[in-house]
């Protein structure tokens, strides 16, 4: 049985609006360390305990990852962001 450690959930969004979310039994770290081969890969496969899916990754618009990959670190990646909604835009936190 996976522990709570050991699993990542991944939420995929897709170019046509749809969104996919999967529990993935690795740690987020070592998700994180291969997301970026994942997504050169052209499909990606999923097995699904009743079916296989498989995912085009040209159609991956964004990809979000919890709990958060924090050991991730160079250009293009920013700490401490704040997710701004419509409840939170021009408040100051």
């Amino acid at each position: 049985m996976q522990t709570q450690d050991s699993l990542t959930e991944v939420t995929f969004h897709y170019i046509n609006g749809e969104v996919e979310s999967f529990d993935i039994p690795v740690t987020p770290e070592a998700f994180g360390r291969q997301l970026q081969d994942l997504l050169n890969q052209p499909i990606l496969t999923l097995h699904l305990f009743d079916k296989t899916i498989f995912i085009s990754t040209s159609q991956i618009v964004k990809v979000e990852v919890k709990p958060p990959v924090t050991e991730l670190q160079g250009q293009g990646i920013f700490d401490n962001v704040q997710l701004v909604t419509a409840l939170t835009h021009g408040t100051k936190i």
